[in-house]
């Protein structure tokens, strides 16, 4: 299981974490005001605003909700160097994943920041390529905030229906909320004693 007392504040974060986070407000702002930084690449950019798909409204929202956060500086996007390419190519012959999670590990290993990434297979790269402490997921982020008392079992179900309602979901968000229950429960024990 995850360290839910260690989240690293500054993350490279894919597309499929930004969904995450930004399809919930009450995630999404808790995590600003305890100074979560998320940047991206401009592959990751592509996949979000520009990439053909589906214009359902659930999609929509999340790029005008990418768009605000863009606007009000929240949120930056950089390129990966022509030098990175080759990191890239080697990765890419790896596994299968997205040049988006694939851009976002090259730029978290160049950068020495952590991986934001709710892909179990981007995870799974992420972790050779930078080791587990700085592999960070979407669940990970709430277990922390929750771990340190900011967030309550109230604004778990919260981002539950925020997700659904917009087409979103974390399959393991009740395992990590679990594991923080307990790690606070010997936490608030231990101080007793």
């Amino acid at each position: 299981m995850i360290d839910v007392s260690h989240f690293e504040k500054l993350n490279v974060a894919d597309t499929c974490s930004l969904w995450n986070i930004l399809a919930s407000r009450v995630l999404s702002s808790t995590a600003e005001s305890v100074g979560v930084q998320l940047c991206s690449t401009t592959f990751v950019r592509y996949e979000c605003l520009h990439k053909p798909s589906r214009h359902w409204p659930e999609r929509l929202e999340l790029r005008k909700r990418l768009q605000a956060k863009l606007s009000a500086g929240r949120i930056s996007f950089h390129a990966i160097d022509i030098e990175d390419l080759q990191d890239f190519e080697v990765l890419k012959n790896r596994k299968k994943l997205s040049a988006g999670e694939l851009s976002v590990i090259v730029l978290a290993r160049k950068t020495r920041q952590a991986v934001l990434t709710d892909d179990v297979g981007a995870q799974k790269l992420a972790r050779i390529e930078l080791g587990a402490s700085l592999v960070q997921s979407t669940a990970h982020l709430f277990a922390w905030l929750y771990f340190n008392s900011q967030m309550g079992d109230s604004d778990k179900d919260q981002i539950v229906a925020d997700l659904l309602a917009l087409g979103r979901s974390l399959k393991n968000l009740d395992e990590y909320h679990t594991e923080a229950q307990r790690c606070r429960a010997m936490a608030n024990q231990a101080n007793r004693t």
